[in-house]
């Protein structure tokens, strides 16, 4: 029987975190989604990440699981991409490792794709900032609402948050667009989200429940730094539209969409 939901977890150097939580995950996904399937993906890791995962995933269970791993360091979005690809599911839910979004948020993200009305969900700690438990250091707030800024102007998304680590995805539709796209890091939410805007699919930022878990990333970043990165990041996604890099996977995944759209108005019986 094929899975109804897949979780992607990319992780690097996570070993650490994933002994707690990816017993977490896993005890959700039993309870919520006994058809699930969970896919750790090891982003080129030196610290024991893809032991630790498969050493907690071989605990018994109901849930398929999965862990792909790789030598060289790739960045999350290739391994975010990775994931979505190896997913046997209808709808695939991509989190980050540290759980910063709960697990059990879930719902909020499969529930509009399972019934028909969004292509693409994705949390957002803007919306509501009362669902933030814990915040991110005042520097990288700031950095992040500059940065969303600039990809509302460069790109036209109406969206508040494109960064949070918590999106989901149904898979027929945005499958080509997984394939084609090719931002490795700071950059490729961006790039998913705007290419999936300007095939006609559904979206929606939906209001998380998040808490800021320190790691290691915190004390690897230089804000300048990974500012620049960023932008110049959108920028290349721009050019890239502009050559038609992501033309064939935008017509596929409108045409998915709509025939997907019209098959489930056709089963639909009418009220009444």
């Amino acid at each position: 029987m094929s899975p109804s939901l897949s979780i992607v977890v990319p992780a690097y150097n996570e070993a650490k975190r994933l002994a707690e939580t990816l017993p977490i995950i896993i005890e959700y996904l039993n309870h919520a989604y006994p058809r699930a399937e969970l896919i750790v993906v090891d982003d080129g890791s030196s610290d024991g990440t893809a032991e630790v995962a498969n050493s907690v995933l071989a605990s018994p269970g109901s849930i398929g699981s999965s862990v792909i791993t790789y030598q060289e360091n790739r960045g999350k979005g290739y391994a975010v991409r990775r994931g979505l690809l190896a997913s046997q599911s209808p709808v695939a839910l991509f989190s980050d490792a540290d759980l910063s979004a709960p697990i059990t948020e879930t719902p909020k993200l499969v529930d509009p794709i399972e019934e028909g009305e969004f292509d693409v969900t994705f949390g957002s700690r803007a919306l509501d900032r009362r669902l933030i438990g814990t915040h991110q250091p005042w520097r990288r707030e700031q950095g992040g609402r500059v940065f969303n800024f600039i990809v509302r102007v460069a790109t036209g998304l109406p969206f508040w948050d494109t960064q949070c680590g918590f999106k989901a995805f149904r898979m027929s539709a945005c499958r080509p667009i997984v394939e084609a796209a090719n931002i490795d890091r700071f950059g490729f939410d961006v790039e998913l989200l705007y290419v999936s805007q300007l095939a006609g699919l559904r979206l929606r930022e939906v209001p998380v429940r998040w808490d800021h878990k320190v790691g290691a990333l915190d004390a690897s970043s230089n804000y300048a730094r990974d500012s620049l990165r960023m932008i110049n990041e959108v920028k290349r996604i721009r050019q890239q539209v502009d050559k038609g890099v992501y033309t064939e996977a935008i017509s596929a995944a409108r045409t998915m969409s709509l025939v997907e759209q019209k098959q489930m108005h056709i089963s639909t019986p009418p009220p009444g």
